[in-house]
């Protein structure tokens, strides 16, 4: 595979911080960290930012229940997203915070660049506010009956039972989650953005962006219903960023969340002399941004952030890649099914590499959802990485290291086979460059079957017992790790750990996608130690016995609504 090098930008979606990472969240990181890996297995030069998004109504009413400032609580969370995101190989070049100078800087930049140009006006609106708490209440703080079908305890601007979209002033009997009671209603002056105006070049950008078809038909439901302008404020108290000239209103998390793309790249650039800000997020360079993203926040990731960043001089994003929910079992996930794992409780029982093959042989480009099924988990973790791939490595080292001073034959006996792992570089390149992750993991794997074929029709462990032999078993042995190593350079985006420990088996320093087309010959390699070990049904079970939760008996409703770190319209991006 050979192309120009590229300069690309990618960001996930910024995890919410007042809760800690779950399985549901992974498949973003996982999914975003593969390509990224990729790009830059190709000799790309890719760059990875995300940040934790730690402003808004749930952070601040989380905080004064714990008793700590909501800069501690947020800093508590990405220390811990941190450290998750660590141990399961995802690989940030920068981790920040939305709740950072750069990000306030440029949330300013653009908001007055979007006022100067007039599309920023003010507007008096009628809010719930809670009386004894002495604040307006987020849509999602109300809760009450529904006013179509009478389902009680639904949130102020949906329901979940006839999903009609409704104001907080339509409930039937509204409370307060604050406070628990009623609200009553006042009026406020808040900023307003005029999304509505920008139909057509967000029509243009959409072409442009080549999104995935389902998600543009679901923007096309949108354009029918009408864009609405975006009310961007919110009145004190708020944990956010004050806006100019105010004493008394808030920039929105939605408005600032989303700049933590390129306040993260601002920070990291401000630190390495090789990337400039500029080359990336001003219009008319040839660098190339990505943004993948939860079907669940489309909304703001491919109509108003676009719209924000056009109409501020900023350069619109190159894609948005959505994916869809993760499922566990075919179910939504549940606490008390002991289907809601965190990451961390998935570490303490599982290599991470596990998860990152089963979400690639899963995933592929479109918004389906895809399903983590644990006995498949099992079962295909244990037939394709360890009784397929390793057990190529396996069968074949022992003999090199014994026999023969650990020394690999100068010539490979079936070149036309090694040839067929060889030309499959380019098909594989491709779907991983298309996020069709599932189609080269089949590839992949189908590789590995030809290879396992190969050393079983010549049975090295046969050919041992005749002396005047050996240079055959050499030879084939040879051929056997050279497929083992073309499979392991393709899978180094997805199992990097398990990657490095091959490359240090065979001795050799950092690899590029094209060395998979290159045999390693005549070289010296090291005693072969096991990269992976069967998962065992036990395992799986003692991860799920320890995730039951049977004592919260609102859990499952909550968690099979919504399987984002934090809930609901005010949230920050909500990752799923």
């Amino acid at each position: 595979m050979s192309a120009a090098p590229r300069k690309i930008l990618v960001t996930s979606a910024l995890p919410y911080a007042n809760g800690s990472l779950h399985m549901g969240h992974l498949v973003e990181y996982i999914q975003t960290d593969v390509w990224v890996r990729f790009q830059k297995l190709c000799g790309h030069t890719c760059t990875y930012v995300c940040a934790s998004d730690a402003h808004g109504t749930p952070i601040m009413i989380k905080a004064r229940e714990l008793g700590v400032s909501p800069e501690e609580l947020t800093t508590r969370f990405s220390e811990e997203f941190v450290r998750d995101f660590d141990a399961f190989g995802v690989d940030f070049d920068n981790y920040h915070t939305t709740h950072s100078p750069e990000n306030e800087a440029l949330t300013v930049e653009m908001f007055e660049a979007l006022r100067t140009a007039g599309d920023i006006y003010t507007k008096t609106i009628e809010q719930a506010y809670d009386e004894q708490e002495g604040m307006f209440l987020p849509d999602r703080f109300v809760r009450g009956t529904c006013p179509f079908c009478k389902t009680p305890d639904q949130y102020g601007d949906a329901c979940e039972n006839c999903s009609k979209t409704y104001t907080p002033a339509d409930l039937i009997d509204p409370v307060s989650v604050i406070s628990g009671t009623a609200p009553s209603t006042r009026e406020s002056e808040h900023y307003f953005f005029k999304l509505s105006e920008y139909g057509d070049r967000l029509r243009a950008w959409m072409q442009a962006a080549t999104l995935d078809k389902n998600a543009v038909a679901k923007l096309e439901e949108w354009f029918d219903a009408g864009l609405r302008d975006w009310d961007i404020s919110r009145d004190a108290p708020y944990f956010g960023f004050r806006i100019p000239g105010t004493d008394d209103k808030y920039f929105y998390v939605w408005l600032d969340a989303p700049v933590g793309y390129p306040a993260s790249f601002r920070n990291l650039c401000d630190r390495r002399d090789d990337l400039d800000f500029d080359e990336y997020w001003r219009p008319g360079n040839d660098t190339e941004v990505y943004h993948f993203i939860g079907k669940d926040i489309m909304y703001f990731h491919m109509l108003f952030w676009p719209a924000v960043l056009e109409g501020s001089g900023f350069r619109t994003p190159s894609s948005v890649f959505a994916h869809g929910f993760l499922t566990v079992n075919g179910l939504k996930m549940s606490k008390s099914r002991g289907t809601f794992i965190k990451a961390r409780t998935y570490l303490d029982n599982l290599d991470p590499a596990y998860l990152r093959y089963y979400y690639a042989a899963k995933l592929g480009p479109s918004i389906e959802d895809i399903d983590l099924n644990l006995d498949d988990f099992v079962a295909r973790v244990n037939s394709d990485l360890i009784g397929k791939l390793v057990n190529i490595a396996s069968r074949c080292a022992g003999f090199i290291n014994k026999r023969f001073d650990s020394q690999l034959a100068g010539s490979l006996p079936d070149e036309a086979l090694f040839d067929e792992f060889a030309d499959a570089a380019d098909d594989i390149a491709g779907h991983f460059e298309s996020r069709e992750y599932s189609k080269a993991m089949r590839r992949i794997m189908a590789l590995a079957d030809k290879a396992n074929r190969y050393i079983d029709d010549r049975k090295p462990w046969v050919m041992i017992k005749d002396e005047s032999g050996l240079e055959d078993v050499q030879s084939v042995c040879t051929q056997g790790l050279n497929m083992f190593r073309s499979l392991m350079i393709y899978l180094t985006p997805v199992i990097p750990t398990v990657a490095d420990g091959a490359r240090a088996f065979l001795g050799e320093g950092e690899w590029r996608w094209n060395d998979a087309a290159t045999p390693l010959l005549s070289a010296t390699i090291n005693k072969f130690k096991p990269l992976l070990t069967r998962v065992e049904a036990k395992q799986v079970q003692r991860m799920v016995e320890q995730s039951k939760d049977t004592h919260d008996a609102g859990a499952d409703q909550q968690v099979d609504n919504a399987i984002s770190i934090n809930d609901g319209a005010e949230s920050g991006m909500r990752v799923k």
